[in-house]
């Protein structure tokens, strides 16, 4: 069972992730190889593609939203994403326990105390049969068929019990963070197709190693939020290759899948926040060191921007008015921040569009408060 460095993982992730050097990929093979794009807040996944597919531009992504080559819905770790219809048939029942797993918390237990989720989604489907509404009008009328109920509550309830997908507005490149008034509408209405009726967990877990191994079991639990796969994957372990991280860990694999050069060279990268690049493992130190994944473990998780340098996540980066502002964990080799700063410019074009004004900064690490406030761009 070979033991793999660190920075072997590192640079792996990096080819899997595309982050190596830009490909020429289209949008959509990108996502697909990606599985899905991690997209609650509308911008982000925009900024995702442009840091891995060469040329990339806003109407790339946005036109595959409006032509339904893509779509925008509930899916991976209960958030949204951005994936090809044909994947979100089987990502949805693979994933479906975790989303409906959180009607048992307290935001839902009152309003639907002594309800059937299922008769709720029911009821949506046929209320939402052929049409696409938004959530409130969805609501509204929901609470029409259950008075005295919170009608929000209901139209989540029914979003967290069928395959809903949103309309492209709710992706549109313009938000930096969650958008209001986003239209619901069903798969089948939508794309023309429909969910799998069974999970496909090994489906899952090879396209989960494609894009992001090697990595272990509680690394695939993290990225998807699905528990308990120990014994799928243990039934899996024939067709696997089976390697181990310098801590001992054991680690899964594709057979065939190539492992990374260590001294590959690793271009500075600016990804954006909840990227899955991050977010895709539980022990993120092949990206992220555990001491600077502390910084904002309990406030973000890894909701936040990151740039990395040398492969590894080396700050974060904010919007602010007509400002890229770049603020390291700590200071950068002059040569480094220079790189830091030529990719910077490079990325103002795209997130200010039309600003020929914008400009590139740095702040020192702790100058500015890593909260919610500060995640939601061009805010002060």
């Amino acid at each position: 069972m070979p033991t793999i460095p660190l920075r072997v993982l590192n640079r792996t992730l990096l080819q899997r992730q595309l982050l190596a050097e830009r490909t020429t990929r289209s949008p959509l093979e990108v996502i697909r190889h990606l599985v899905a794009v991690q997209g609650q807040e509308p911008n982000w996944p925009y900024v995702g593609l442009w840091t891995r597919v060469a040329g990339f531009r806003h109407d790339d992504l946005a036109a595959l939203l409006r032509e339904r080559r893509v779509v925008r819905a509930t899916m991976l770790r209960r958030t949204i994403h951005l994936a090809a219809p044909e994947d979100y048939r089987w990502l949805w029942p693979s994933v479906r326990p975790v989303v409906r797993a959180a009607l048992r918390t307290a935001r839902y237990a009152e309003q639907i105390a002594g309800l059937d989720p299922d008769e709720i989604g029911e009821t949506a489907d046929k209320l939402l049969a052929g049409r696409t509404l938004s959530r409130k009008e969805l609501g509204r009328l929901l609470a029409e068929h259950y008075p005295g109920r919170h009608a929000g509550r209901l139209a989540e309830v029914a979003e967290t019990v069928l395959s809903l997908v949103h309309a492209p507005a709710a992706g549109a490149w313009g938000g930096w963070s969650t958008r209001t008034g986003i239209q619901v509408t069903r798969l089948a209405d939508w794309a023309g197709t429909t969910v799998h009726e069974r999970p496909m967990l090994e489906t899952m877990i090879e396209r989960y190693l494609a894009a992001f191994g090697p990595a272990g079991v509680m690394d695939i639990q993290a990225w998807s939020g699905v528990t308990r796969l120990r014994d799928v994957v243990d039934g899996m372990r024939p067709r696997l290759r089976v390697l181990r991280a310098e801590d001992g860990r054991e680690l899964f694999d594709l057979p065939d899948a190539a492992l990374a050069d260590p001294d590959l060279p690793a271009p500075v990268r600016f990804l954006p926040a909840f990227d899955n690049a991050v977010l895709g493992y539980r022990d993120r130190t092949r990206v992220i060191a555990e001491e600077d994944g502390r910084r904002f473990a309990e406030i973000a998780s890894a909701g936040v921007p990151l740039f990395l340098v040398d492969g590894f996540a080396a700050g974060t980066w904010w919007l602010r008015r007509r400002t890229l502002l770049a603020v390291p964990f700590r200071p950068l080799p002059s040569a480094a921040e220079q790189a830091v700063e030529e990719e910077a410019r490079r990325l103002l074009p795209f997130v200010f569009p039309g600003e020929e004004e914008a400009t590139v900064a740095f702040a020192e690490e702790g100058s500015l408060p890593l909260n919610r406030l500060q995640i939601m761009m061009g805010r002060d």
